[in-house]
């Protein structure tokens, strides 16, 4: 679909994720294996993984979500509640769905929901709310999900239900409690320590409301890449005694390929949180007079705001 201009697709997160593991060479992702700590060895860091494997590297790029090891290792705090939950889901329409390729939003009473087409047959969809404390307990059932979800979308449009409806029972997504890091946290924290550095969900959990929280984990896996390119290529060839390469100075290469990272995807990681986190707080707030502003005057600037931080051009590999 097409927006000012601006091309639009949904896609499914499974499936992009199965096109970025296909391009690696067999045997490079590792499965199943959560981290449990790290520990220093000379130029090279030891990371313990909960199955007693321990594997040593050059370098350790923490990408280990928002309850992230790595980034506790660095010094960060870990991410804060933002008091509201969200459900997410696909809806399988055996027979076409008929819906405009367009994306539809409902905000009203503190909770905000939406849909997507992602083809003729599948529908993307989400609900934001302040969950009660029951609900915050909610065990991975889709059938008490389904009627909590409907209880919530109430007073939602009929087009709005009618994707929870045909939602299949593997379609919907346990509730999660929605966290981000605090913006000073990142303008103040070591975003990298000698040669190790975090990314994606590590670095910058976020809220879903600018829908940019895959994009910019995309974004610092260019940057990085790009950065460590820099360092890499600079000392390959390069010899010291008896052949071998020298460890010091590819420590050092590093770790200013790794600052270098870090400085870049600063400023960009805080914009994305803050602006986030307000975009979440002026949509589904109750209050009447944010409401008043929102719907009459800030729709047309937070539709323009998405697209300003969507077009962020992170530069090529």
């Amino acid at each position: 679909m097409s927006f000012e201009g601006h091309e639009i697709r949904c896609v499914r997160r499974s499936l992009l994720l199965e096109a970025l593991a296909a391009e690696l060479p067999n045997g490079t992702i590792r499965y199943s294996s959560k981290v449990v700590s790290i520990e220093d060895s000379g130029y090279f860091k030891k990371v313990h993984l909960s199955d007693g494997t321990t594997i040593k590297t050059k370098v350790l790029i923490g990408c280990d979500g928002v309850n992230s090891v790595v980034a506790n290792w660095l010094g960060f705090k870990k991410p804060v509640s933002t008091g509201r939950s969200a459900f997410r889901g696909y809806a399988d329409f055996k027979t076409g769905h008929g819906f405009k390729p367009e994306f539809r939003q409902f905000m009203g009473k503190g909770v905000r929901s939406g849909f997507l087409p992602c083809d003729d047959y599948h529908v993307y969809w989400f609900l934001t709310w302040f969950p009660t404390s029951q609900e915050e307990e909610l065990e991975e059932n889709p059938v008490k999900i389904k009627q909590i979800v409907l209880n919530e979308l109430n007073d939602a449009p009929d087009d709005m239900k009618t994707v929870i409806e045909n939602t299949p029972p593997d379609g919907f997504v346990s509730s999660q409690p929605l966290k981000y890091r605090h913006p000073c946290d990142l303008l103040w924290g070591n975003i990298s320590k000698g040669n190790v550095c975090i990314a994606g969900d590590a670095l910058h959990p976020m809220t879903p409301d600018i829908g940019q929280g895959g994009c910019a984990a995309l974004e610092d896996g260019v940057v990085l890449s790009r950065c460590l390119a820099e360092a890499l290529l600079k000392s390959a060839g390069k010899e010291f005694k008896n052949g071998a390469f020298e460890e010091d100075d590819d420590y050092k290469r590093i770790e200013l390929a790794l600052n270098k990272y870090a400085k870049e995807r600063r400023w960009r990681s805080f914009d994305l949180i803050t602006t986030s986190y307000m975009v979440g707080f002026i949509q589904q707030s109750n209050g009447k007079i944010i409401s008043f502003f929102r719907d009459k005057l800030l729709s047309a600037f937070l539709s323009a705001l998405l697209l300003t931080k969507a077009g962020f051009d992170c530069g090529k590999l």
